[in-house]
């Protein structure tokens, strides 16, 4: 476990120390994670939405085929998200905050009005779904109604100490909050999705700041049936003399460590097609069939304004892509 911690804690380093990556390139790189992202999070608790279909949706081109719950939540879902990558240091982490980021989770779902925003008034059960979002399976039975709001305050208030001490590392702290959350499942409907959001928030707070730029909830979807057992092989354990939260850290951690991998790698020189823009990719396609090039010859053969070839010929240089060769008028550039 403390192996992984250590190389999540060195890309998270790596990540600070080269995150040179204009603004306008991180930008792209958050919008493309929101959809993915929003995508991810609602098709594991069932919804049928692609991530082409929800960037549809986001521009403002009608879905129809699909059910209003499906867009109702990847509208609450994408919205949210967008408003915690954008305003995270601004947001405590409290009881109040968890209901507040529950009710606007929800805002859009008509069937949830009731309950938003309100700790359970009745028992609820985790269930797996299948693609179709049908239940395959009841994983557990979750804490009592009458019990959550004791459970959930507890849960918050040892997290806040935890954090503030810093006698653990955070990740642990992070992850034993998350499995207690889903154990304690304290709303009546939306808590898998609300974890998720969670998660990324808690990542930010804790420095994790590549969190926007690399879909976490993606890499659940993708190990979907190892995320539930891993949380019920903990889960299960709990209120008992044998409480064991190893299984859900080790797999959690697993998945941060992928998370990293894939932020710093957005960094490397071999990546740059994932942090272009297609006009500024047509630059980068250029300079690959010639010896070197002027702005104004890549301008004119690649189709693309001035202005977009030197954004990116300034990031393929950070890149080290290319090399510039003289200054001025002479300017030239040329791959390395």
């Amino acid at each position: 476990m403390f192996i992984l911690l250590r190389q999540i804690d060195e890309l998270k380093g790596q990540w600070i120390a080269g995150a040179q990556l204009s603004p306008q390139v991180l930008g792209r790189l958050k919008r493309s994670t929101l959809v993915t992202s929003t995508g991810a999070s609602t098709r594991i608790e069932g919804a049928k939405l692609s991530d082409e279909d929800i960037e549809k949706m986001m521009r403002g081109i009608g879905i129809q085929k699909f059910a209003d719950r499906d867009k109702q939540e990847v509208q609450g879902y994408y919205e949210l998200l967008e408003n915690v990558f954008n305003s995270w240091k601004s947001i405590a982490f409290s009881e109040s905050s968890i209901k507040h980021l529950h009710r606007e989770l929800l805002k859009y779902v008509e069937k949830d009005e009731r309950h938003r925003g309100d700790w359970k008034k009745e028992e609820n059960k985790v269930h797996m779904v299948n693609e179709a979002g049908e239940s395959v399976a009841v994983l557990f039975d979750t804490t009592p109604a009458w019990l959550t709001p004791k459970e959930i305050q507890e849960a918050v208030e040892w997290t806040q100490k935890a954090l503030a001490e810093k006698k653990y590392h955070p990740l642990i702290v992070v992850g034993n909050f998350l499995v207690e959350f889903l154990n304690i499942h304290p709303f009546q409907d939306g808590n898998g999705r609300l974890s998720r959001i969670l998660t990324n928030f808690l990542l930010l707070k804790e420095g994790y700041l590549y969190a926007p730029y690399v879909s976490h909830e993606k890499l659940v979807e993708d190990n979907k049936p190892d995320y539930y057992v891993a949380l019920r092989r903990s889960q299960k354990t709990f209120k008992t003399e044998l409480e064991d939260v190893m299984p859900w850290l080790d797999f959690f951690f697993g998945l941060l460590l992928k998370q990293a991998q894939v932020a710093v790698d957005l960094l490397s020189k071999e990546n740059v097609e994932k942090i272009l823009s297609p006009k500024q990719l047509a630059v980068w396609n250029y300079l690959q069939t010639v010896e070197s090039a002027t702005p104004g010859e890549i301008s004119k053969a690649a189709n693309v304004a001035r202005r977009t070839v030197n954004q990116a010929v300034d990031n393929l240089l950070r890149l080290k892509k290319v090399e510039r060769i003289g200054l001025g008028r002479t300017t030239r550039y040329k791959k390395l």
